[in-house]
């Protein structure tokens, strides 16, 4: 691999590693604020969440390293990938550290169909290891609903 590969792999690497830390701090930064709110019944086990989105991070590390490697990543994907790692940051920053809920919901509900947009134009590449990350539009629209439920029981 030569070194503008390697740079780019970083570079991809990096901006999926910083979505995740910085969305990390965000909800860290509000986690108390968070707990103290009325949440419904079907809420999902605080356990799981960190679980499910390190799974996301992996895989995406992992899918995006092939498709570098095979060069299928175009401009398209470069842009709905940025925006996705932008929208969930700030998500992460309104709803946990500012604790704005209806804001949070508007950018969870951006993410969520972003997270699609992506999705849908990976697909069109038609690699079977490319279904696996449907979880993250999948994630994202249980978040969206979660959100909404937090929203209105508060």
């Amino acid at each position: 691999m030569n070194n503008i590969n390697t740079k780019n792999l970083f570079f991809i690497y990096l901006t999926i590693f910083l979505t995740a830390v910085l969305g990390s701090i965000f909800v860290n930064l509000g986690n108390e604020w968070f707990n103290n709110l009325i949440k419904p019944k079907e809420w999902i086990p605080n356990f799981l969440i960190p679980v499910v989105w390190t799974i996301i991070y992996v895989l995406f590390s992992v899918i995006y390293t092939f498709l570098y490697k095979n060069n299928y990543i175009n401009k398209k994907i470069i842009v709905l990938s940025t925006i996705n790692c932008i929208l969930n940051v700030l998500w992460c920053l309104i709803f946990f550290t500012f604790n704005q809920l209806l804001l949070g919901y508007i950018f969870i509900v951006l993410n969520a169909m972003f997270g699609t947009l992506l999705l849908t134009q990976l697909n069109k590449i038609k690699l079977w290891y490319i279904k696996f990350l449907w979880l993250y539009p999948f994630w994202l629209y249980i978040a969206t609903f979660l959100n909404i439920a937090v929203w209105i029981l508060n």
